[in-house]
Formats: structure tokens, sequence, C-alpha cells
């Protein structure tokens, strides 16, 4: 009988228009980045539409530019750790009375969080994987090579389904963040006149980073006639990058801004992005910047190319020289004799790209 009326009362609300919607997405920093799209379509159609964000605290700065929606930091190592944590997860997240619950993770922990809910007589959609499409793209024998739903579409659908109707198509680009003193006085040094690329030369994964001496080799040319701004983190990131930093006159490490707050002010002001598969190439398409990417090990039609990117942007490494490829979505899968398949991509091809999206 208490089940029965508390569906009731939630059927109500939903009724009267007492509509909040929780967003469940705990990780990767791309995939997190990719919800971009889908959100802002999401706050334009339903203005009064409460949205709560559930993912890590180092991803908040994404969500910033939604003044209505919240955000609520997770710690699967510490509060919320295993099954006791996620009890305790689902009664923190309980209290603040969603009538709808999007899973864009679909994951374990997602899975038991769906059942809590759906326990409880909440609505509840997840994020479809597309694992039997996947397994064809990745396999080795009777490989099928053609394009998956891209993820920003799949994310799209869990809203469709909850009701809320929204097309990518209609997605409005915001202008470029104004810099803050801090980032001013970074970029100060600068050339003003020199056209502004990002170059993220790492990635989760060796199978999708582009051999650094290759990418040194396009920085060195860039940076001549262009102002480049390097991205990464972690000490063996930024140790190499420095190394770059140094060498070169018109080069910047942005992480010495030790603030992704301050990186977005810094892409979003970007001519071009140059990307592996990976977060920067997303992060820096929210916000309309041409992303040249190179891919390795992992392939566009996987779904994770970076939102509304261009055919001729993504340079792909040679497919008929190693027919595996894609092997993995994360590029962590590396075959035999297949450690040096991005070589196969052309530092000539990268810059002419580069070139081909800033000069007229």
């Amino acid at each position: 009988m208490t089940r029965i009326l508390t569906l009731y009362f939630i059927r109500q609300k939903i009724k009267r228009g007492m509509k909040h919607l929780l967003v469940l997405r705990f990780s990767s920093m791309g995939d997190v980045a990719m919800m971009i799209p889908s959100l802002r379509c999401l706050v334009k159609s339903y203005p009064d539409l409460k949205i709560t964000i559930v993912s890590k605290k180092t991803f908040k700065p994404f969500f910033k530019e939604f003044e209505n929606c919240n955000f609520f930091e997770v710690d699967f190592k510490n509060k919320y750790k295993g099954i006791r944590g996620l009890f305790y997860l689902f009664k923190e997240l309980k209290k603040l009375k969603p009538t709808h619950i999007a899973d864009l993770h679909s994951v374990l922990r997602t899975h038991f969080l769906r059942m809590l809910f759906r326990l409880s007589f909440f609505r509840v959609k997840k994020l479809e994987k597309l694992r039997k499409e996947k397994k064809k793209l990745f396999r080795a024998k009777n490989k099928v090579l053609k394009p998956l739903v891209p993820t920003q579409y799949r994310y799209a659908e869990v809203f469709c389904k909850l009701g809320f109707n929204i097309d990518l198509t209609n997605h409005q680009f915001p202008l470029p963040k104004v810099l803050s003193n801090q980032s001013q006085q970074f970029v100060d040094s600068l050339d003003s006149r020199k056209k502004l690329i990002g170059v993220a030369p790492f990635a989760s994964y060796v199978g999708k980073i582009y051999p650094l001496d290759l990418m040194q080799k396009v920085v060195a040319f860039l940076q001549q006639d262009n102002n480049i701004f390097l991205f990464g983190n972690g000490d063996y990131e930024t140790e190499k990058l420095k190394v770059w930093e140094k060498a070169f006159p018109n080069v910047l490490g942005c992480y010495n801004l030790n603030s992704l707050d301050l990186e977005l002010e810094i892409i979003s002001n970007l001519d071009v992005m140059i990307s592996m598969d990976s977060a920067n190439g997303h992060i820096a398409a929210n916000y309309n910047i041409a992303v040249v990417s190179l891919w390795g090990l992992t392939h566009p039609f996987a779904g994770y190319a970076p939102f509304m990117s261009k055919n001729e942007n993504m340079l792909v490494s040679d497919n008929e020289k190693y027919p595996l490829i894609p092997t993995s979505a994360y590029g962590n899968k590396t075959p035999r004799n297949y450690e040096d398949v991005m070589r196969t991509i052309d530092v000539n091809d990268v810059i002419l790209a580069v070139n081909k999206l800033i000069k007229p």
C-alpha cells in the first residue's frame, strides 16, 4: 500500500510539472564532456526543468555555464565506497526528490542505483552501450567497419526516452569564455596577431598517442607563425611538455595554470585544437573549436568523435596496413606488431589539416 501511494504522489508531481532530473555520469573526462551538447538542448527546451548532475568533483567546471543546474559530487574511494556507500548515495540522492533518472554511464554502480530507484517507483532510463555492434567493430575476424551512433546522440536518446524531447541538430554553441585576469596575464606574452592552436598530445592509453617525436615536428613547424598552447597533466606529461615549451618561443604550457576552469577559458578561445582520441578534443568541440583529431588503435566509427567534427579533420591510421584497427573503444588492446600504427599518419598531413582551418 505504501509503495502504491508513493507511486501515486510521484506521478502527481510529474503531472503538475514539478520535474527534477538526476543525470548520472561518473567518468571519464571525455565521456563527461560529451554530455554538454545534450544538456544545452535540454536547458533550452525545458527552462523550468530542475537538473542535478551527479559526477566527480573534478568535472564540475564543465557545468558552470548552466545557471540552473546543480552539481552533486561523488567520491567512490571514501564516502560512497562499496555496496554500503552506494546505499548511502542512493539515500542522499533520494532526498533531492528527483522525478526522473538518466543513467548516462551504464556500469555496475549505476546498474545498482537504477535498481534501487526503480524499486522506489522512479522513472529511470539508461544509456545504450551498443555492445553487440561494438563487438562486430572491434573483433579481428569478420570485422564490420561501419559507423555507430555517436555518443552525444545516444545521450540525447536517454533524455528523449524520459519524455524530454530534444534534437541535437538544433544545438547552439555559446560564445567563447571571457578571459579572467589570470588567463589574460598568461597569454599576454604572446603575439595577439597570431592564431591560437591547442595541442593535446596525450591520451589514457599508448595506443591512442601520436609518437612524440612526430608531434614535436608538428609543434616546431606550426609555432613559427602561430601561438601554441600545450595541454597535459601529471608529472610524466608535464615533464615532456616543458621540453617543448623551453625549446620553442611561441609555445606555452597550460599545465602552468593548474586549473581546469582557466584551461576551459583558453580552449574556448582557440582557433584550432590538435587532439588525440581524448577529452581535450571533446572539450574544444563543445565550444565550436575546429578539432584535428588523430586516431591510432581506435576509430571515429566507434562513436567517440568530437561533436560535429568533419571527416577531413579526423586523421586515421592506415587501415589497409593495419586491418585490425580499431582494436577496442579505449585503445588499450595492442596486437602484435601494431605498436607503430600512428606513424602512418604523416606529419605533413597534420600540418596541412591545421593550415586549411586557420588560413583563408
